[in-house]
């Protein structure tokens, strides 16, 4: 049996930031050479406003507020209390940047470097053997957001009666289901809580690090289980009374999911978080306010209870042009969020002295800076037939010249990519990588005249076998990457000239969404994943991710509901799911590796995202006197930036 346990420190290899940060308080009590849960009682301090609602009488004394062993936060310098961090948001559908920042407080943690999981909400945990049974140990006396005690009661809730509810969710979480099969949450006694899995799962420590590994910690049961029928038979007509269609709806306003804007719109709702909601985001709101978290569970190695800021100020932006201006002024303390785009860089760079500001590097976990999926399930028969030919997806390819995409959107800071992990990782592949990146339009005319798109009309753009035009539109949205924008322009031009007409389709997020999750989209663009964290988000190497697998969603979701919804997919793409569910239980990176490398031969073999070039490295802005922040992070989904640096310990110098 192998296991992780907080009372070992955990090294800090010279490579890693110092700003690393050590997991479990007898792991810190260690280090400072201190019995273990020495710091708890020996005297924590806390918030000049938590102190004085102590003496008012309004809140209990920190010792009756923190655990028996708080999770102790090895900082660069011990902080000082005070102050409200400003940090914008992008309109009515920015909760993951709320996300990013807050809610990172799952079971276990990445470390700062991104190669290790550490404790978090659990001190410890032990694994059997085969990855089959994992059980966690929480911290004896930990307690939610409003003071009630937080347990394994809690965590079976929320896994067995939330995250497994048909009726809440069509198939179980990704995160905690293997072998088509979802966990089972068993509690041993209030500090103790196992899952058994039918299967080896040797990736489940790692995926509950990401940000859709946090239900186990998101629904507390003493107030969620009031909107749950099986605890409250009244719920019906309370979801009615509510204005909702049923109790599913009612439990999902009030107490959300991982990333859903009315996880952050109700204030009642008790949370885990360094900071809790006060003025919640919702329709028209101008701003998103949240207030320190008086039970939080974290203290620095002075004792002092974390978070040191007081509160967090979160302006909602109708535009970029608006978060730039507020940059540049230096009206935001933390910002790399929509602003992080090469374009803004010179802007940024020339005006930090004016707005008090630095740039801090965000390393670049993804594969590819843009992805175009041609929607291969298309529900119009002919355009299906059209994106699913790969030779027709090679000869677009061809017709790309990403050396001046390259040269004028990207600055020159990249080079021609399709996909899979970067150059230098382990499990590089040369041909996922590079293949049809050669500008080569004599090729492309020529695969499309042979595919019989040989016609051509007035305007020489070529014509179907139906005599209709080659013509789909591209989703893109604009406020979220402008530099995919002006990519597909260059796009545009390049494909007129091989006689392929595209509309560079600019829309809103939630119609983004709402357009891919219906399957209405003719082609779309995003970042491709996978770069550095292959294993956490293989979107573009099968069809895994029913919101992000944008060249087959319905294939995704037939996946991910083992079969029930969606499409069944081709041989192929079942053979890359069963290698890939063979993968996440292996627990040898080498045998894993070799298992991945077979997803990644048939995934070039059948060349589906269309790549552009490698994911460049960007940026963020830092206030001069905000402390603590590491110079350097990953920029990830799976690594949420800049949560895993815990902002709860940043604070401000003046």
């Amino acid at each position: 049996m192998s296991k992780f346990d907080g009372d070992r420190p955990v090294p800090v290899p010279k490579a890693v930031d110092r700003r690393s940060f050590l997991a479990g308080m007898a792991g810190a009590a260690a280090v400072l050479g201190l019995p273990a849960g020495a710091l708890a009682q020996a005297g924590a301090k806390e918030a000049p406003d938590l102190a004085k609602l102590v003496a008012d009488g309004k809140l209990p004394p920190l010792a009756q507020r923190l655990p028996a062993e708080p999770m102790v936060v090895q900082v660069e310098k011990v902080g000082r209390y005070g102050g409200s961090l400003r940090r914008g948001l992008r309109g009515s559908a920015d909760h993951n940047g709320i996300l990013k920042i807050v809610g990172n407080q799952g079971l276990v943690r990445w470390n700062l470097a991104y190669t290790e999981v550490l404790p978090s909400v659990a001190s410890k945990w032990e694994v059997n053997a085969d990855a089959t049974e994992f059980t966690f140990h929480l911290r004896p006396g930990m307690k939610w957001s409003d003071g009630h005690p937080f347990t394994a009661d809690d965590i079976v809730f929320a896994i067995e009666d939330c995250a497994k509810n048909t009726e809440l969710y069509r198939a179980a979480p990704s995160a905690i289901v293997i072998a088509n099969k979802p966990c089972t949450a068993t509690k041993i006694d209030d500090t103790t809580v196992r899952f058994n899995f039918a299967a080896p799962y040797a990736m489940f420590l790692e995926a509950l690090a990401t940000p859709l590994g946090q239900y186990p910690t998101l629904f507390p049961k003493h107030y969620c289980s009031q909107f749950h029928p099986q605890y409250n038979s009244n719920v019906a007509a309370d979801a009615k009374a509510a204005g909702m269609n049923d109790w599913a709806a009612l439990f999902r306003a009030r107490c959300g999911d991982v990333e859903i804007p009315s996880r952050w719109s109700n204030v009642d709702k008790p949370v885990l978080d360094p900071w809790v909601i006060r003025e919640p985001y919702t329709g028209g709101a101008t701003r998103v306010v949240l207030e320190r978290n008086p039970y939080f569970w974290q203290v620095d190695t002075a004792g002092q209870q974390l978070p040191y800021i007081d509160r967090l100020n979160l302006g909602i932006s109708q535009d970029v042009e608006s978060l730039m201006i507020d940059a540049v002024s230096g009206r935001l303390d933390i910002q790399d969020r929509h602003i992080d785009v090469l374009q803004n860089k010179p802007t940024l760079s020339r005006n930090m002295q004016k707005g008090n500001y630095h740039l801090v590097e965000l390393i670049g976990a993804s594969s590819q800076q843009m992805q175009i999926y041609l929607n291969i399930t298309h529900k119009d028969p002919a355009m299906r037939a059209m994106f699913s030919n790969k030779e027709f997806r090679q000869a677009l390819s061809h017709g790309i010249n990403r050396a001046e995409i390259i040269e004028l959107v990207y600055l020159g800071q990249s080079e021609p990519y399709q996909t899979g992990p970067r150059p230098g990782h382990p499990w590089y592949h040369e041909k996922l990588a590079r293949q049809f990146t050669q500008h080569d339009p004599a090729q492309a005319n020529a695969i499309l005249d042979r595919l019989g798109y040989n016609k051509r009309d007035s305007g020489n753009f070529r014509l179907r076998p139906d005599g209709q035009k080659v013509f789909f539109a591209v989703d893109v949205i604009p406020t979220l990457a402008p530099d995919q924008v002006d990519a597909l322009e260059l796009v545009k031009r390049h494909w007129a000239a091989i006689g392929v007409d595209i509309k560079v389709n600019t829309i809103e997020r939630a119609l983004y969404y709402t357009r891919g999750d219906n399957n209405d989209h003719d082609a779309a663009t995003w970042a491709g994943p996978g770069g550095l964290d292959p294993m956490m988000d293989p979107r573009d190497f099968f069809a895994q991710h029913p919101q992000g697998t944008r060249y087959a969603i319905p294939w995704a979701q037939w996946y991910v509901s083992g079969g029930k919804d969606g499409m069944e997919p081709p041989d192929h793409q079942k053979k890359r799911m069963e290698l890939f569910d063979q993968a996440r239980g292996i627990t040898d990176l080498n045998k894993r590796g070799e298992v991945m490398r077979q997803v990644f031969d048939i995934a070039a073999e059948a060349f589906e995202p269309i790549g552009i070039c490698l994911y460049c490295n960007s940026f963020g802005v830092v206030k001069n006197n905000l402390q603590n922040v590491p110079p350097k992070y990953p920029n990830s989904w799976s690594w949420p930036n800049p949560g895993p640096a815990l902002p709860q310990q940043f604070f401000f110098s003046s």
